[in-house]
């Protein structure tokens, strides 16, 4: 009966697309060893939807377009020697200073905004879940056409610079990728859980995979996988979706450690 309620239709529709998407979102930041810019997006992202709520904005439209902007700045200072970290840091810190500021300053109730905090998979609306098949369609599209630049650049920045690729726009092209999935992917987990759904399932494949090809196979098989677990289970269980899924991701990393122990392999 419950599957049979449009709203957890819709949140079905998008946790399979998320789960089909947005795994390659967590292979290209391990393997560019950006952890720290999901928080950062995350942090621009309430901006962003405080921003809407003072002005009247559609809060994923504002998300996505000022998390694009932040990824295409934060791209800039990956090409310096001492990398992205730093301004990833001041940027989380100065965005989610600016959301409290704009909040106060606007007057308006800021419920709305920090419900990215946690999310909820059953208040996805119908223009949300298409936005996310979007986004989940041209990083499947941008992986399939630039595959061996990718595995190149995620392997040695130097060697593929030194190999002709062109470096500086295909880490700018990830960058933004990945800070507009992440933007998108925050109303179904929220913005503390979305790691259920990018960086746990490319953790799995890296203990399987061997190649990049093979690594983002794994991740989306465990994806979406996790995701269709995890709906289940909550639902069964009649518990909170987002820390179901968290853990279930995790359940299914933890496995992949496990058995790479059990054949003497190194994590």
């Amino acid at each position: 009966e419950l599957l049979g309620l449009p709203p957890v239709q819709r949140g079905f529709a998008a946790l399979m697309i998320s789960g089909l998407g947005l795994p390659l979102v967590g292979v290209f930041i391990v393997g560019l060893n950006i952890y720290p810019l999901r928080f950062t997006i995350m942090h621009v992202a309430l901006l962003a939807v405080a921003l809407g709520q003072v002005f009247g904005l559609e809060p994923l439209l504002a998300a996505l377009a000022l998390c694009a902007l932040t990824g295409r700045v934060l791209a800039s200072f990956a090409e310096r020697p001492s990398g992205a970290p730093g301004a990833m840091g001041f940027f989380m810190v100065v965005s989610i200073a600016l959301a409290f500021l704009v909040l106060s300053l606007g007057g308006v109730n800021a419920n709305a905004a920090f419900e990215l905090l946690w999310g909820s998979v059953l208040a996805v609306r119908p223009f949300e879940v298409l936005m996310l098949a979007a986004v989940c369609l041209c990083l499947t599209a941008v992986f399939i056409i630039k595959r061996r630049h990718l595995a190149m650049l995620l392997y040695d920045r130097e060697i593929a610079w030194c190999s002709g690729i062109p470096v500086k726009g295909l880490t700018v092209a990830l960058y933004v990728l990945i800070a507009v999935s992440i933007a998108a992917a925050i109303r179904l987990t929220g913005a503390l859980l979305v790691d259920a759904v990018t960086i746990l399932p490319a953790l799995a494949a890296r203990n399987v995979g061997s190649s990049l090809t093979s690594i983002a196979a794994w991740a989306v098989g465990f994806g979406l996988f996790g995701n269709l677990a995890g709906f289940f289970i909550a639902v069964f269980l009649d518990q909170p979706l987002g820390p179901v899924l968290v853990l279930t991701a995790g359940a299914i990393t933890l496995t992949t450690y496990g058995l790479n122990s059990l054949k003497g392999k190194r994590p």
